[in-house]
């Protein structure tokens, strides 16, 4: 019986039918057990149901029904602590009580209606006790009421993934941001509604929209498509990156997170912005500050997104240093310690000369400090962290000069704090100390906080565009077939595609492509194809951008709209085709950051694109040997994901040694090429 099967052999035999499948699931409750491979929740399986679930969901796995060698049961092995490194429960047997077993696995209490619509209810109760503040009808767009007051005037878009309050929408009013956008708990904000604000803000007379973005590859994907929509319209529009994080001694390619610096810059670009500063000058002013902003974080705590169990598991009496915003694990697990000494050892850290992340500070240099609740921390911990700070710094020959300390960009109700620190001359504090009317940022002195005397000796008696008209031709109904056959393919890899991804992401690929299935298949039943394989491309992308949410939402549709350029014109011979896809798989790279070789669909798409290239001087009637040779170099490059080390996108920030199958965007595009062609084929 293997660790995690149920102590008894009542429970044994009340749970499994077969010996061998103690071997691949973790009883939970009288009602339900997990898969230890996948962690799927599956009720109390009858006969034959585990296997079932092995033979549709881990066909890949290759594993022995039931494991015949000790081989076989050391990879089951390796798989389990593979498992109990990534995943948010315990290997080991429930020898306490059920309920504390269960309990690990149930989704924390929240204070809200329901999670379908807390973010937008949030977003209204924020607006409606704000009067500077309004919705964007449609939108998830926090705008100012007063948008006539920035005719002339650069205007700031920001924004992200929801569950940071008061992040973003709290710094949204006069010497701030102009405009901010939500996305969903944690998820970026999708191109549509980026868009639209970006367009709100320039018909309001903005001289120019600066975006600033913190480094997530969604929050670039989806803000930069949008601004290259932005520009295809007419509007100024330039984009920063934030990238604070101080954690990872040596980053990947997917470069630093975007932290709690953000705010700052947020507060210096509005300063310059209600100056008047042209958006050159504002772009300029921000880029040399961010080399001297730096953030770590730690937390005693992980936190959950509405409706779903915690992130990852903490043990009472650990902390975890240099966590991210959105509930990944940290770079260093310890034993609680004192604040001092944990503020001292984050220190420590952010300027340690060996790391790449290092923020270089020198004795005399003048500081904004910023300290900053992640979602639980209690005021007391906070003014105790925050007295830290200010004695470690000032004890390092330091001069802290401007001190911010309390909920800036929370991570939901995680128990921890993050520190800011910024390097500061008389003009960033000049900026810093501007006015504001953002309801979120707080009412600051501007004295330097070192050498001020803080202590009273006492006396002696007192003690916040229209679509074109689609019209059919001779290629729609062949069309028409790829795209059926695109969508039932996407729908069969659903489950496949989600248990990839919870060893490298959040466990969603199968189900943001089968979104995306499902998006196109209504469409479908609405729409004419167009004849136009441009027209078509252009609308799949809008679906796709649309409906499909996520990163891969912004990559599938930034891939389509570049490819759509290279098919108009009457263009829909092969190599047009070849050349259009080539086209997108470019805008790919330029706006994902990744490239081959990095871990991610492109590993897949690249050499596939590099075999259709062949297109341009193949004779007729060998197209077909070129599509399938395409095929089957993509399924090779989403094989060879398995011995890749990420370094792009979420999986970049999870340790290589716990990354051993492929990667479910490769295989996700692997399976929508292969489906492609036969589709030809059949035709």
């Amino acid at each position: 019986m293997c660790e995690g099967a149920g102590p008894s052999k009542k429970r044994k035999t009340y749970y499994f039918h077969t010996e061998w499948e103690e071997e691949y699931f973790f009883t939970m409750s009288f009602s339900k057990c997990v898969c230890l491979i996948c962690l799927s929740n599956i009720a109390i399986p009858k006969k034959g149901n585990v296997e079932r679930h092995f033979r549709t969901v881990h066909k890949n796995y290759n594993i022995d029904f039931p494991p015949k060698s000790d081989v076989r049961r050391k990879k089951l092995a390796e798989l389990k602590s593979q498992l109990s490194g990534q995943q948010s429960f315990s290997m080991q047997p429930p020898s306490k009580t059920k309920a504390a077993t269960e309990a690990s696995f149930r989704p924390q209490k929240k204070l809200i209606n329901s999670a379908e619509d807390c973010v937008d209810e949030a977003l209204c109760g924020l607006v409606r006790a704000s009067s500077g503040l309004s919705l964007l009808r449609g939108h998830r767009v926090v705008l100012r009421s007063d948008l006539d007051q920035i005719r002339g005037k650069v205007a700031l878009l920001s924004g992200g993934g929801s569950g940071h309050e008061p992040a973003h929408g709290g710094y949204v009013g006069a010497g701030m941001l102009s405009a901010a956008v939500a996305g969903a708990v944690f998820a970026s904000p999708p191109p549509a509604s980026i868009l639209a604000a970006i367009l709100c803000l320039h018909s309001a007379g903005a001289s120019g929209v600066l975006l600033i973005v913190k480094n997530y590859t969604g929050d670039r994907l989806n803000f930069g498509l949008a601004a290259e929509q932005a520009r295809n319209r007419g509007v100024d529009v330039d984009m920063v990156v934030v990238a604070d994080d101080c954690a990872f001694t040596c980053p990947s390619k997917a470069g630093k997170r975007g932290l709690c610096g953000t705010i700052l810059i947020h507060k210096l670009a509005g300063a310059l912005a209600d100056e008047g500063c042209s958006l050159v000058h504002v772009v300029a002013k921000v880029t040399e500050v961010l080399q001297g902003v730096g953030t770590l974080g730690v937390s005693l705590s992980p936190c959950s997104v509405p409706g779903c169990r915690p992130s990852f598991e903490l043990p009472p009496g650990d902390m975890e240093l240099g966590l991210g915003i959105h509930g990944e694990p940290g770079v260093k697990r310890s034993k609680v310690a004192k604040a001092d000494e944990v503020v001292s050892a984050m220190i420590d850290h952010m300027t340690n000369a060996k790391s790449q992340s290092c923020l270089h500070l020198s004795k005399g240099d003048a500081l904004v400090v910023c300290v900053n609740n992640l979602g639980a921390l209690s005021r007391l911990e906070m003014a105790v962290v925050t007295r830290a700070a200010i004695t470690c710094l000032e004890n390092r020959g330091m001069q802290v000069a401007r001190v911010m300390s309390g909920s800036f960009m929370t991570s939901l109700e995680m128990a921890g704090m993050s520190l800011t620190l910024l390097r500061a001359c008389p003009e960033i504090l000049r900026l810093f100390d501007a006015k504001t009317g953002a309801p979120a940022w707080p009412n600051l002195s501007t004295g330097c906080t070192s050498g001020r005397g803080y202590l009273t000796d006492p006396t002696a008696v007192t003690a916040g565009a229209h679509d074109d008209v689609l019209t059919e031709g001779p290629q729609s109904p062949a069309m028409r077939k790829v795209l059926e056959k695109v969508c039932s393919t996407l729908l069969e890899y659903q489950d496949e595609l989600n248990a990839l991804d919870r060893a490298s992401g959040d466990g969603d690929c199968g189900n943001t492509h089968a979104q995306a299935a499902k998006a196109i298949q209504v469409w479908l039943q609405s729409h004419v194809v167009p004849g136009c394989p441009g027209q078509l491309l252009s609308s799949l992308a809008t679906v796709v951008q649309e409906k499909m949410g996520g990163s891969s939402g912004a990559l599938y549709s930034l891939f389509l709209t570049a490819a759509s350029g290279h098919m108009t014109g009457g263009r829909s011979h092969a190599a047009a085709w070849a050349n259009a896809v080539h086209a997108g798989m470019q805008a790919m790279r330029r706006y994902g950051g990744a490239d081959l070789g990095d871990r991610t669909m492109l590993d897949a798409l690249y050499p596939a694109v590099d075999e259709l290239m062949k297109l341009n001087s193949t004779p007729p009637g060998g197209e077909m040997t070129v599509l399938q040779a395409a095929v089957q170099k993509a399924a090779a490059g989403a094989e060879s994901t398995r011995s890749l080390a990420a370094k792009a996108g979420r999986a970049s920030y999870i340790a290589a040694e716990r990354l051993t199958l492929p990667d479910p965007g490769a295989k996700a595009v692997a399976a929508i090429l292969s489906a492609v062609v036969q589709a030809l084929e059949e035709q």
